[in-house]
């Protein structure tokens, strides 16, 4: 199926049913008073993220979506049924806009949440709704209202824990599916992968540890003012827990590791500042190539040292030999249990609640 990540539907809730007016009536008795019966609200529009959907694809070849009308009242106080609301079914990870206004109407991140995105009409109501004691007998109705409806702009950000970021032809996707049961297309030439590919890591434990991994298109000098494709490929890195820049530690194109993580870090510090600032790991890639050449290990040792005195962690793996790469994943797993730990210590940092609260005691 085509990655499809951005795509436009339009979205029309159901019109609240009108009220009735009626009177009840009976042989020799023709005075007995209202009995018109109230109308249905009209059905609402809702968005539900579900697992397991990874792409727009199916809403991208049917972009209508209507929910029921309200249906109207009747005589005998009758009230009419309420129109079915319609369910749109959407990936996690999906960021909702309103195309007229632009305005973010919401994210789905985990999967059954829900958002409402066209409000049903409100009923009209009948003329016995209006009887009071200085009117027993009202001649009217109201009519429903009009239901909602807008077109929406659907934007799919994939939510994985480990973003690859670098050059093309660095190796991402050879990486991927040596880590995972992902299968991207790979070849000897640059841009081979021109969808996003997500594949769950399994790092063979007994405990059934697993993260997911992202391999976004590779990158180009200038993505972050939207050369090429920048900024679809840049937005798939902002869910991303960790960021892994893989870098081709022996380059055919004079491109030495450090300048690759610059250019890269450069990019994604222009579309997003903090991006730059996430956690994130250097892995050096092909150290099955040119091993034995002076020149070629100089060059390795001295892009060693110079993240080293950078602080920064270096890894590096061959995905042809598979050196590397089973540390390579306890070290991810390691390094995304101390991010979600440090998330969870900052929510409970930022919760008004208290151990007191939550024992139904407020502070004071």
């Amino acid at each position: 199926m085509k990655f499809i990540d951005e795509t436009e539907i339009h979205v029309t809730a159901g019109n609240g049913g009108d009220g009735m007016t009626s009177y009840r009536r009976a042989r020799n008795r023709p005075k007995l008073g209202p009995d018109g019966g109230n109308g249905g609200n009209g059905g609402d529009v809702t968005l539900i993220a579900r697992k397991g959907m990874n792409t727009l694809s199916s809403l991208r070849y049917r972009q209508m979506y209507k929910a029921e009308h309200g249906g109207k009242g009747a005589s005998n106080d009758k009230t009419g049924r309420c129109g079915q609301q319609r369910i749109v079914y959407v990936p996690c990870g999906t960021v909702v806009v309103d195309r007229e206004s632009g305005d973010l109407m919401g994210e789905l991140i985990e999967d059954g949440s829900r958002l409402m995105v066209a409000k049903g009409g409100k009923r009209g109501y009948g003329n016995t709704h209006f009887t009071s004691a200085t009117n027993r007998c009202p001649h009217f109705s109201t009519q429903g209202q009009k239901g909602e409806n807008r077109t929406l702009k659907l934007t799919l950000k994939l939510l994985a824990d480990v973003g690859l970021a670098g050059f093309p032809n660095a190796g991402k996707s050879t990486l991927l599916s040596c880590m995972s049961a992902a299968r991207p297309k790979i070849a000897d030439y640059p841009f081979t992968t021109l969808v996003p590919n997500l594949g769950v890591v399994d790092t063979g434990g007994f405990d059934g540890t697993s993260f997911v991994m992202a391999d976004v298109p590779g990158l180009i000098e200038g993505a972050a003012e939207g050369r090429g494709l920048g900024h679809d490929f840049l937005k798939h890195l902002e869910r991303t827990r960790v960021i892994l820049y893989v870098l081709d530690a022996f380059s055919f194109e004079g491109l030495t590791p450090e300048d690759a993580y610059e250019k890269l870090k450069h990019e994604l510090s222009g579309y997003r500042p903090e991006l730059a600032k996430r956690k994130s790991l250097i892995l050096l890639t092909k150290l099955d190539l040119n091993q034995e050449e002076p020149d070629s290990l100089k060059r390795l040792e001295e892009a060693r040292e110079y993240f080293r005195s950078r602080g920064l962690e270096v890894m590096e793996v061959s995905s042809v030999t598979g050196a590397g790469l089973s540390d390579l994943k306890h070290k991810l797993v390691a390094i995304l249990d101390e991010e979600i730990a440090l998330e969870a210590a900052e929510d409970d940092a930022v919760s008004p609640f208290s151990s007191e609260t939550e024992s139904g005691v407020l502070p004071s």
